[in-house]
Formats: structure tokens, sequence, C-alpha cells
């Protein structure tokens, strides 16, 4: 397993963003170096990786329109508006006691945004730079701990889609892990229905909200102190700029929100629901015709690091792909070496792991690993529900903790608005602790038990 091109080159990744080297950097890095120890060669590694990129642009768009439409938003004043409310209220509560009270409240009302961008409202992380940017001040006042609403979001993002079969979820647990598993299982007699996998992804699940409660009130509970370099607005300067906000910029902003979210609903497509309010908020004079162009470069570089690392992302999955790596993973465990049903059990949870962490998509991994796993979790004896637990898992390990993806990403465009939070350190290593950790923990009794 240590000579395998994907170990080798995951290893490689973490190693280097670590380091704190840029993440499209180490992305780039690792494909070569999957690509060659995969016996691919340089030139066929290359083309691989550029072959892949392309899967990313559709989703690098989706974000630079969503980072345009957040921009638009913040002129509106509505972010501000929402702010100011905010902070009066914490002036009119200074008491440790209520402040304690307002923290987890306001931490509470993130994590519900998170867990409703999946299914309520299905924007997945269109929420984070409209809704996070204008908390920051917030979370300085309050002393909280960045690292903590890194976890939270996350917690949504992922948790979840695992367990509720709406929205994002009814495309994971449905359309993707029923389907490749009764597909592979056909032959085998095994077949399985959306509420068994969310019966059987109870256990892992469990797991996460005991990783939440850990980050939240024990890991990041501390007051932590960011260094403001750039003096913060005080509350009677918020409340001449709000004084200037005038009741149609609320409207605009309301009707905007509303067609966009519906667009998306309507068509499928972010690209089209946030071009829908954009031209709002230009109809309502929100900004004008040739300020057009300075909002869509606002906005690609407030989401373009998040759009060049799912870019990157892509074609570090093609190079994945294309070598033997991952087959010659998935086979090792059917080779009859092992003779443990626990050890199995581990194993197949731990390629898992492997191979999201390198791909960055848990809905991406499914139908790589459920051809092999099932035949696989039967033959060692384990009941169907555990067959799902295991292959459910084993899918959705990783993406909570991996760099490439945007369950990280997203939290990380939001909380470094101001560049105070590290994407490794502060996101995918506080994410990977809380969340992938008990998900082995919990997966593993889960196969066990069930």
């Amino acid at each position: 397993m240590l000579s395998n091109p994907v170990v080798i080159s995951i290893v490689v990744l973490l190693a280097l963003s670590l380091l704190r080297v840029n993440v499209v950097i180490a992305l780039v890095i690792s494909a070569l170096t999957a690509g060659l120890c995969g016996d691919l060669g340089l030139s066929k590694t290359i083309e691989a990786f550029t072959g892949g990129l392309g899967g990313g642009s559709e989703v690098a768009m989706n974000y630079a329109m969503l980072g345009a439409f957040a921009i638009a938003i913040s002129k509106s004043g509505i972010t501000d508006l929402l702010a100011y409310k905010i902070i009066t209220r914490m002036n009119k509560a200074p008491t440790g006691k209520n402040l304690a009270w307002f923290k987890y409240t306001l931490l509470g009302i993130l994590l519900l945004f998170s867990i409703s961008s999946q299914n309520l409202l299905p924007v997945h992380i269109a929420f984070i730079p409209i809704v996070v940017p204008p908390l920051l001040s917030i979370f300085n006042r309050l002393k909280i701990d960045r690292r903590a609403v890194a976890c939270i979001i996350t917690f949504g993002l992922t948790a979840t889609y695992m367990i509720l079969p709406v929205g994002f979820g009814k495309i994971f647990i449905e359309s993707v892990l029923v389907k490749n598993i009764n597909l592979a299982g056909a032959p085998l007699g095994l077949q399985t229905s959306v509420g068994e996998v969310s019966f059987a992804m109870l256990i892992p699940v469990m797991g996460m909200i005991l990783g939440l409660f850990t980050a939240v009130f024990v890991t990041y509970r501390k007051p932590r102190e960011y260094v403001v370099t750039t003096a913060e607005p005080t509350t009677t300067e918020i409340e001449q700029h709000i004084a200037n906000i005038k009741p149609i910029q609320i409207t605009a902003s309301a009707v905007a929100i509303v067609a966009t979210f519906a667009t998306q609903l309507f068509t499928s497509s972010t690209i089209i629901g946030g071009l829908v309010g954009l031209v709002i908020f230009g109809a309502f004079g929100i900004f004008k015709l040739k300020e057009s162009n300075d909002i869509f470069q606002q906005g690609l570089r407030l989401m373009a690091m998040i759009g060049f690392v799912m870019i990157a992302a892509s074609g570090f999955a093609n190079v994945i792909n294309s070598t033997s790596g991952v087959k010659e993973l998935v086979d090792a465990l059917s080779t009859g070496v092992i003779q443990s049903k626990g050890v199995a059990a581990f194993l197949m949870l731990l390629v898992g792991l492997l191979i999201t962490m390198g791909i960055g998509s848990s809905f991406s991994t499914v139908p790589i690993i459920t051809s092999i796993y099932v035949p696989l979790c039967l033959s060692f004896g384990f009941s169907p529900l555990a067959t799902v637990s295991i292959v459910g898992v084993a899918a959705a390990l990783g993406d909570a903790g991996s760099p490439a993806s945007d369950s990280t990403l997203g939290p990380t465009s939001g909380l470094n608005m101001d560049g105070k939070h590290d994407h490794i350190w502060d996101s995918v290593v506080p994410t990977f602790i809380h969340y992938n950790i008990p998900l082995l923990a919990f997966g593993w009794i889960a196969a066990m038990t069930l």
C-alpha cells in the first residue's frame, strides 16, 4: 500500500499543504507525483492533468458568479444593516452571561444556515460569501475562534447530505449511493433503499455530532483574539452609514435573494441564478451598468482561490483515475490475506478516506469503490445494513478534511476575507480531526454492530 501512487501522491499533497505551500501548487506537484509513480510518464501525466481541468471549469464559473452576487449584496447595504443590528444588540447586553448566550445563538444560526443550504434552500456554499464576511467584526468582538465556525459550517455541509434524503442529500443517497449499491448488489441478492441508507448512517453521523460538540465546547471554546490591521467601524460610524440606506435598497436585496434562490432551484444552475440576481440589482439602481465590470472583478477576486483549487483538483483527480492506483488499493482488500472482519472494515474505511482526500468529492468516490466493496463486504459476512454503512462512510470520509473539498474551501472563502484564517491549519486540520477521525471510529462501530 505504501508504494501505491495514490497513497504517495496524497501524502505529498498533505505534507505540502501542512507546510503552507499554496494548495493549487500542491495539487499540481501531487498530480505529477501520482503520474510518475503510476508509470504514466511525464507527457501522459501532463496530458491527463490538463485534460481533467475542464471538469472544474463549471464550478469555478459558479463561484465567480456567486462572488459577484455577494459584492452586489454588500453594495445594497443589507449586510451592513445586519451587522449593525447585531452590534447594537451586543451593546445592550454587555454582561458575560448574555454575551455567552449571544455567542452560541449566533453559532447556532450559522449551523442552521449551513444545514438548510443542503435541503431547504439547496444553494450549498453560496450562502457563505453573503452571510459570513459581515459577521467577522462580530466574531472579533466576541473573540470567537474561527476554527469553531469552520467546523460548524463544514458539519452542516457534510453530515446533512449523509443522512437526510432531501436536496443534496437526495442526490447523494438516492441517485448516487442507492443506485450504485443496488447495481453492484443485484447479482448477489443485495438491494437497499433510501430509508435503509439513512438508518445505516445514523451511527457515523453521531460521531460527527460528537466531533461538532467537541470543537465548539472543548477544543475551540476559549476566546481567541485576531490582530486587526485596519480599524473596524465604530457603532457611530455604522449608524451614519445605515442612515444612508434607502428602503428600496433593502427591497432590492430581498427580491434579488429570493429570485436568485428560486431561479437556481428551477434551473439547477448557480450561474443563471446569480445572473438573475445581478440583473435585479442593476434594475433597482444598486449599481450602474458601467460598474458591472468592477462588480464582477471584485467577485472574481473574492472567490478566485476556491475556483482555481477546484479546477486543479479536477486535473489531479483525472491523473489519479488514469493510474491503476485506485484499483490496486481496492483490489488489495480482496486478495484473501485479510481474515478478520474488524481489520477488513477498518481498511475499507481507510482506503475510502485516502481516495476521497485526493479527489475531494464524496459524490465522485462512490462509483469507484462500490463495485468492489459490495461483494467484498458480503464475502466477509457483513449484513446488508453494515455493507451500506461501510460504503457510505468510506465515500464520505475525507470530504470534510480534504484541502480540495468545497466543504473546507467554502468556509475558508468567508472566514478569510480579512486574511486572518488559514485554509489548511484553520479549516482543513480542524475538520479532519473533529470529523474524519470520529467517522473512522463510528463507521467501524456501525460496520461491526449493524
